[in-house]
């Protein structure tokens, strides 16, 4: 029986203990199953929407040694639901993140929660799991219901190739009045069998929520990938519903593309509060510092990677990025990015081309240099963009943009106010060409500290109607570009290369 096999192709009778009606249901990997992928979820199909209960536990052993592989235990919450209080003085790494490795650690062989860094250990009060190699851990919800099915989310890397294992539930894990679950207590039940072969990186690898992938999730194919890989590699994502927590770093040379934009929906209930930084450490902030956790994907130390056809979501509100980027020559082409305030966090050169991005205030973050072509921006609140680079770099430039303010009121482009006692005198945003649907008169929010190199400049805007903006208003500290003063500037940041210093349509090898 292969694996192939869809998730009604099985059902399990299963006796409750009160003796009361037996009712059915169904699940996947599908009993006796064979070829599983390693990283497979397991998922039980209930014929309405099933209870998730607050004690006991779920379990996976080997089958033959009875050995205990893993264990989610229900009475532990999935994370913090408030704000954890800051350590007095917090502040950034003092030497840049460390992020050579020789190995990458997992759940087998690391305690979720280790230290990275000079942060603190993770507290062990909320589920751990390591995702990455990342050991300082995230919070993450053991079990997911997603309408009338139960998806059971193992710890990350716990299951090899090649073996068999069998499932057991307790009692009140799970329950559904119509199908009378009463758990799964018998070693034969649940049983399936891992693939023993590995795919070949050479070629495409491919994603399938449904297992008949190469990988189950898309954590499971860049876990696979090694590090700084010089040869390309492309990982083919199926349509489907992929609700993970995908965090990856040291990847280079992958494109990751989706099958569709609309059809491949990555995404994952994370924030600030759900997956804060160290309680002693702060992030974001300049180049080495602590990476964050609180995106639903999350691309960190990676370089030369190309994303596209797909969509990155989180689903909480607050400080909530849909995608955060740390590294260098990272393209983005036809994705949609659903976040909050900070919806996207860009922190190092990067290019963005058909792409629309949903957000909340302060819709895009990071240092840059990044450059947008022909990208729909749709902002429900606040400024779109508060762009934090030094001289060292450039900052965001959008060419032929459209902002869309979608809340039903004005607001501004971006701002560069004072944060924490800092100021951010090389603040970068130019927009050329680009349609502005709900923007105040001003343009351009609070800016403080020493204005002289801000750029803060607009050319040839329109509105939603295609007419010329009105920019009698804007703020002192903005300027308009003109035909033919700045005809050399318009012309340089019309250039993506010239903005990010690689050629974003060239080779990945000759931009090196």
């Amino acid at each position: 029986m292969k694996y192939l096999l869809t998730l009604g192709l099985c059902t399990l009778l299963l006796a409750c203990h009160s003796g009361r009606e037996v009712r059915s249901v169904r699940l996947f990997p599908v009993p006796g199953a064979v070829d599983v992928n390693p990283d497979t979820r397991l998922t039980i199909e209930f014929t309405a929407t099933p209870v998730l209960g607050d004690s006991g536990k779920i379990r996976i052993f080997e089958a033959g040694t009875g050995l205990l592989v893993d264990s989610l235990d229900l009475s532990i919450p999935a994370g913090p639901t408030r704000p954890a209080p800051r350590v007095e003085g917090a502040t950034y790494t003092k030497m840049p993140y460390d992020y050579a490795r020789t190995k990458i650690p997992t759940n087998r062989n690391t305690r979720p929660g280790t230290p990275s860094g000079t942060a603190e250990p993770t507290s062990d009060t909320c589920q751990l799991t390591i995702i990455g190699g990342f050991t300082d851990g995230f919070h993450f919800h053991p079990v997911l219901v997603q309408g009338s099915r139960a998806v059971i989310c193992p710890h990350h890397q716990m299951l090899e190739r090649g073996k068999r294992y069998y499932v057991t539930i307790d009692k009140g894990v799970l329950s559904c009045a119509k199908d009378r679950f009463d758990g799964i207590a018998d070693p034969r039940a649940w049983s399936f069998t891992t693939k023993a072969a590995l795919p070949a990186l050479r070629d495409t690898l491919v994603v399938s929520a449904d297992g008949t992938g190469d990988f189950s999730t898309v954590q499971g194919a860049m876990d696979f990938i090694p590090d700084f890989t010089e040869e390309p590699v492309v990982v083919f994502v199926r349509n489907g519903d992929y609700e993970e927590l995908v965090y990856f770093r040291n990847k280079s040379n992958v494109t990751l593309e989706g099958e569709s934009r609309d059809g491949v929906i990555i995404h994952y209930a994370n924030n600030e509060v759900f997956n804060p930084h160290p309680r002693n450490v702060l992030t974001n902030e300049v180049p080495g510092t602590f990476p964050s956790r609180r995106a639903a994907f999350a691309m960190d130390n990676c370089r030369d990677m190309t994303l596209k056809n797909l969509t990155v979501m989180t689903t909480l509100k607050g400080q909530a990025e849909g995608l955060l980027v740390m590294g260098e020559r990272n393209r983005f082409e036809n994705i949609h990015i659903v976040g909050d305030g900070d919806a996207l966090q860009v922190n190092g050169s990067a290019y963005f081309t058909g792409c629309r991005l949903d957000g909340g205030g302060d819709a895009i973050l990071g240092r840059g240099p990044a450059f947008f072509y022909k990208c729909e921006l749709n902002n429900g609140g606040g400024p779109f963009i508060w762009v934090r680079n030094t001289d060292a770099n450039r900052g965001n430039v959008f060419v032929g943009c459209t902002f869309r303010n979608t809340a039903g009121r004005t607001s501004v482009l971006a701002r560069s106010p004072k944060n924490s006692g800092k100021y951010y005198p090389y603040a970068e945003a130019v927009l050329i060409d680009c349609r502005l649907d709900g923007i105040a008169p001003e343009g351009w929010g609070r800016i403080e500290g020493d204005t002289r190199h801000n750029r803060f400049w607009e050319y040839n805007s329109i509105d939603a109607e295609g007419r010329p903006v009105d920019v009698s208003r804007r703020h002192p500290a903005s300027r308009q570009l003109t035909l033919p003063g700045d005809k050399e500037w318009i012309e340089k940041y019309r250039n993506p290369e010239w903005v990010l210093g690689w050629n974003p349509e060239g080779k990945p090898e000759a931009n090196r």
